[in-house]
């Protein structure tokens, strides 16, 4: 079996400041439409404000957690990409082409940076995205069924389900995030 490693395409490259405004943005979009569902009148505008939501906050999370974790560790940036999932060979066949096309948010590291950083706060940086990715939408879903927005319990359980396949798609395939973090602590290990 021939592994899958295609490059990823970026459509845009925004400053750190802009990135951070449209991810900050979409993340709290994300939540004021969970909350506007909570209090919709009409069951079919509270499921698809909560999935919107919720697809916001998706979006959203990932790459600014991994700028946080790696500023927060000592770790600079050069900017933020826009474009398909960096790990396209950790989604099955029919979900593939989807997570290539959808505008998923990257960050892009300074190398003189990532050579000169400790392999924990490589570990950490590489984890923060993923573990944001898994945790947060499954907490919104799991606020989404107590505040009993319709639909929101099967929201919660495939949000749920979602997460673990995310963990572990990053965990086990070469190109995911805890893939990386094992990475830079293995091979520091070795040295």
């Amino acid at each position: 079996m021939t592994l899958d490693l295609r490059k990823r395409r970026v459509w845009l490259r925004p400053s750190i400041a802009a990135g951070n405004a449209i991810q900050l943005a979409g993340f709290f979009l994300g939540c004021l439409l969970l909350r506007t569902a909570a209090n919709a009148g009409f069951a079919h505008l509270a499921v698809a404000e909560m999935l919107a939501g919720l697809f916001l906050i998706y979006l959203s999370c990932h790459a600014i957690a991994h700028w946080s974790a790696g500023r927060l560790l000592g770790i600079r940036f050069r900017c933020y990409t826009v474009g398909g999932t960096g790990n396209p060979q950790g989604w099955p066949v029919g979900f593939r082409w989807l997570m290539e096309h959808l505008p998923f948010f990257g960050v892009q590291t300074d190398k003189a940076s990532m050579d000169d950083a400790n392999p924990f706060a490589k570990a950490v940086m590489w984890s923060a995205g993923v573990t944001a990715s898994a945790v947060v939408p499954t907490l919104g879903a799991f606020w989404a069924w107590h505040a009993e927005i319709p639909k929101g319990r099967a929201v919660f359980w495939f949000t749920l389900i979602w997460g673990v396949g995310t963990v572990m798609a990053n965990w086990f395939a070469p190109g995911g995030d805890y893939f990386k973090a094992r990475a830079a602590l293995t091979n520091q290990a070795g040295k």
